[in-house]
C-alpha cells in the first residue's frame, strides 16, 4: 500500500465546522450505536465531512470528527489515512476521476482512459488540472467488471467507456451538465451489448 499523508500545511484550512444540517445528521448517526461504541460511526461521518469540504478531508475536519466521537486524534487520523476512499488533499472542483485499473478494466481499455486523464487533466495522478476543476487517480476494482472499462466520479459510475465517450463524460462535467451515469454504449446495466442472443423464442 502506498504511503498516504495529509496535505501540506499551506493547503490546510484553519478550521472546519459542519453545517447545521450535517451536524444534526452526524449526531443522529452516532445514536445508532450503543453507548461507548460511537466510534463505529467514524467512516460515515468522515465521508459526510469530505462531501461538505469540496471532496477532500482536511486535518481540521479530522479533528472535528474525532471530538464529535470522543476519539483520540491519532485514531481518526489512522482511519482517514488507511481508507483510500478519503482524499487527503484538494481534488478537482467539478470532478475527481477514479479510473479502475484492475485486470478486467485493463483488458478492456483502461489504459486508454488513463491516457485521456493524462492529456486532459494532468500527466500525473493526484494533481489538479490547470483550472483546478479536475483531478484523477488510478484505483483498484470498483465492482463493475462486467461493464469494463469504467470510472467512478463522486458517487456515480460511468461504464463501457471508450476514449471518445469518456471525453464526452469529462465535457459534461466541464460544462456543468454531466451525462447520465451507467453504461455509455447504450446497453441497459449489464445486459448483453446488442440485446439478447439466446432464448428468443417462446416455447
Amino acid at each position: 500500500m502506498s504511503v498516504r499523508r495529509l496535505a501540506p500545511k499551506e493547503q490546510q484550512p484553519a478550521s472546519f465546522a459542519f453545517t447545521a444540517e450535517n451536524l444534526a445528521w452526524a449526531q443522529a448517526e452516532t445514536k445508532k450505536y450503543p453507548e461507548g461504541r460511537q466510534a463505529s460511526a467514524a467512516i460515515a461521518i468522515l465521508w459526510r465531512a469530505q462531501e461538505q469540504h469540496e471532496g477532500w478531508i482536511s486535518e481540521a475536519a479530522i479533528r472535528v470528527v474525532a471530538d464529535l466521537l470522543d476519539m483520540p486524534y491519532i485514531r481518526m487520523l489512522e482511519i482517514a489515512t488507511f481508507y483510500t476512499m478519503f482524499q487527503l488533499e484538494p481534488v478537482g472542483k467539478k470532478a475527481h476521476v477514479q479510473v479502475c485499473g484492475t485486470t478486467p478494466c485493463r483488458l478492456r481499455g483502461a489504459a486508454d482512459l488513463i491516457e485521456v486523464c493524462r492529456s486532459r487533466i494532468h500527466h500525473d495522478p493526484f494533481h489538479l488540472s490547470a483550472d483546478g476543476n479536475f483531478s484523477w487517480e488510478e484505483v483498484e476494482c470498483l465492482g463493475a467488471c462486467v461493464n469494463a472499462p469504467m470510472v467512478l466520479i463522486w458517487k456515480d459510475t460511468y461504464e463501457d467507456l471508450t476514449k471518445d465517450s469518456f471525453g464526452k463524460v469529462l465535457d459534461g462535467f466541464a460544462s456543468g451538465n454531466p451525462v447520465k451515469p451507467g453504461p455509455q454504449n447504450g446497453r441497459q446495466f449489464s445486459a448483453p451489448a446488442g440485446g439478447p442472443t439466446t432464448l428468443k423464442e417462446t416455447t
